[in-house]
């Protein structure tokens, strides 16, 4: 162990010898460098030397992966600003670059996969079972083949690596972890209510019959809010992937296969190209219409609705009384509505934004530091 000696404070009274210690290092490999996974690094570099000098926690980024490339110089300041001039390259290979992040001494290593693959989710098992914690906002792996999901788990409790999931429901909000605290200190969920949407928040919130609803679907894909192909929003299923991944932290083995899902994609349009989807969104003005002045005459506004009660699983666009909690969401909020024992007659809400690049990379990022919390750094002060 080094010892630092400082100066003597006086000629009499020397200081006394204090013990360096060591910054605790984690070696970092991010999955996917597109929005969230460039947001993420972006991140990890503003925050780096804050986290060295308060926490003593030093994060090492070993490497990055797209489809096709990997990149393992990750010192090298090209790949830290993203470009495809870093020193060393090769074809991507999953396992292998999974290995080169963990490294040959040990070190702690955290594998961030910002995919929306399910390629990637096929090696959660793998890496958790050598002792790789895993950080994602990838649905995937949590709402897909329940058999797939018990072997992640089971591999995360053999090895005690930890798989993190935070950015998979709400962004950047702490649905998940709320929820997995209600049930680690013995609560019982009940149901649960959510606009777990942000793009669909958005054109609820705007659908009030002065714009055509596809007038609205070409504003917010114009504005990036949607997918590059908005009917990956507009079907739901991304909402019921959502669903079932809060079901099964409830303990429920629910598949996306028992949610009851209604698109918003009329048939006609369900196969063609995305072109001709872009080119034809005025099939879609009719049934919206009807909707809304069906809500209307009733006194309420629609919104796009997920619910879980039991086992009864549903996601659709919804008539939602004025006074609800959804009525008064903004932009792109997501809402949760936690309905259990303890809150049986007032529902735990979790609101806020929940959709974007920013806010879910920062999700990943709790998470990572949840992982070097539990191998004992010391929180940050903010």
């Amino acid at each position: 162990m080094s010892i630092a000696i400082a100066p003597p404070r006086s000629p009499l009274r020397a200081a006394p010898l204090r013990a360096v210690v060591p910054p605790f290092a984690v070696n970092i490999g991010i999955v996917g460098p597109g929005k969230v996974g460039s947001a993420l690094l972006t991140q990890l570099r503003l925050a780096a030397p804050r986290l060295l000098r308060d926490c003593n926690l030093e994060l090492h980024l070993r490497g990055v992966s797209d489809s096709r490339h990997m990149w393992l110089d990750c010192d090298d300041d090209a790949l830290n600003s993203r470009t495809h001039g870093a020193q060393t390259w090769r074809p991507a290979e999953l396992d292998e670059f999974a290995a080169y992040v963990a490294g040959e001494r040990g070190e702690a290593a955290v594998l961030a996969d910002c995919s929306a693959s399910d390629v990637v989710a096929d090696h959660y098992a793998g890496w958790l079972a050598a002792g790789i914690h895993v950080v994602t906002p990838n649905k995937r792996a949590a709402s897909g083949p329940l058999e797939r999901w018990r072997k992640i788990g089971g591999a995360a409790s053999a090895s005690g690596a930890r798989l993190h999931y935070e950015g998979t429901v709400g962004a950047g909000l702490p649905v998940v972890q709320t929820l997995r605290d209600l049930i680690d200190t013995g609560d019982e969920l009940t149901a649960v209510e959510g606009m777990l949407s942000g793009t669909l928040a958005w054109l609820f919130n705007r659908f009030d019959g002065s714009v055509p609803f596809s007038a609205l679907v070409r504003e917010a894909h114009a504005m990036g809010y949607t997918e590059p192909d908005p009917r990956d929003d507009l079907s739901g299923t991304d909402v019921a992937r959502k669903l079932v991944i809060l079901a099964r932290e409830a303990g429920l083995a629910l598949s996306l296969e028992d949610v009851a899902v209604r698109s918003l994609i009329p048939a006609a349009l369900a196969g063609c190209s995305r072109e001709e989807f872009m080119e034809n969104l005025e099939g879609m003005d009719a049934p919206m219409s009807a909707l809304l002045s069906e809500a209307q005459a009733s006194g309420h506004v629609l919104r796009h609705v997920a619910r879980l009660d039991g086992r009864q699983a549903s996601v659709g666009v919804q008539a939602i009384d004025r006074e609800h909690a959804f009525a008064h969401s903004r932009l792109t909020d997501n809402v949760v509505r936690f309905a259990t024992r303890r809150y049986c007659d007032n529902a735990l809400v979790v609101q806020g934004p929940g959709a974007g690049p920013e806010v879910t990379a920062a999700a990943v990022f709790a998470d990572l530091l949840r992982v070097a919390g539990a191998m004992g750094v010391k929180r940050c002060a903010c």
